[in-house]
């Protein structure tokens, strides 16, 4: 019987592999001089500007659902969702929707971030609060009210905080949705939230 020519080159090909023997290495070292800053709430502040979003700091002693509803954001809409309690202005349970559809319509979510990077201005949400987790990207505009102590310097630090459980959901959200694929021309809002507001509090 003939064997098919691409046969034996996939034989010749893996039995070349099977044969190859590297030699070990190192593991390198983990001890990485990661970036630090003079004051990382600044810094955070102002990349997360630079990216299109919006900070806004939060009176001494304020709380952060009195912060939150004197956001335009907020008075300006009127389906309006928060996954902790004690905001006024929240008129939708997240917790109490069983299909995800039925956000379709959600004008703003407020929700609490467990930590940001001034490096890059991203925020650490999860679903340890709330379902549905789409909700994070359905809303028209975004705001995530974060503690100014749990802003850490860089990546680094922030993944060496990351816990997971069994079937646990968290990501990095940097921003309002964007993209500048086209044209080069930078387009807010493409398929996510249109605005991103960031609650600094000392309470949150």
């Amino acid at each position: 019987m003939n064997v098919p020519i691409a046969s034996k080159s996939r034989d010749s090909i893996l039995r070349r592999l099977r044969d190859c023997r590297l030699s070990s290495v190192d593991l390198p070292n983990d001890r990485i001089e990661a970036i630090q800053f003079e004051d990382p709430v600044r810094q955070f502040r102002q990349v997360v500007e630079s990216v299109g979003g919006k900070v806004v700091e939060a009176d001494a002693g304020q709380t952060w659902q009195d912060a939150v509803a004197q956001l335009s954001v907020v008075a300006d809409h009127q389906r309006i969702c928060s996954s902790h309690p004690g905001l006024s202005q929240a008129n939708i349970e997240v917790n109490q929707v069983e299909n995800p559809h039925a956000l379709h319509d959600l004008d703003v979510l407020v929700a609490v971030g467990e930590f940001g990077v001034a490096e890059n201005g991203a925020i650490w949400v999860t679903d340890r609060e709330f379902q549905p987790r789409v909700a994070y990207f359905i809303c028209q505009h975004l705001v995530l009210v974060l503690n100014r102590c749990q802003v850490v310097h860089n990546l680094h630090e922030a993944y060496s905080r990351l816990t997971w459980g069994a079937s646990e959901f968290g990501v990095f959200i940097s921003g309002p949705s964007k993209t500048a694929d086209i044209e080069q021309s930078l387009v807010i809002g493409a398929h996510g939230p249109r605005s991103l507001t960031v609650v600094l509090t000392d309470v949150a």
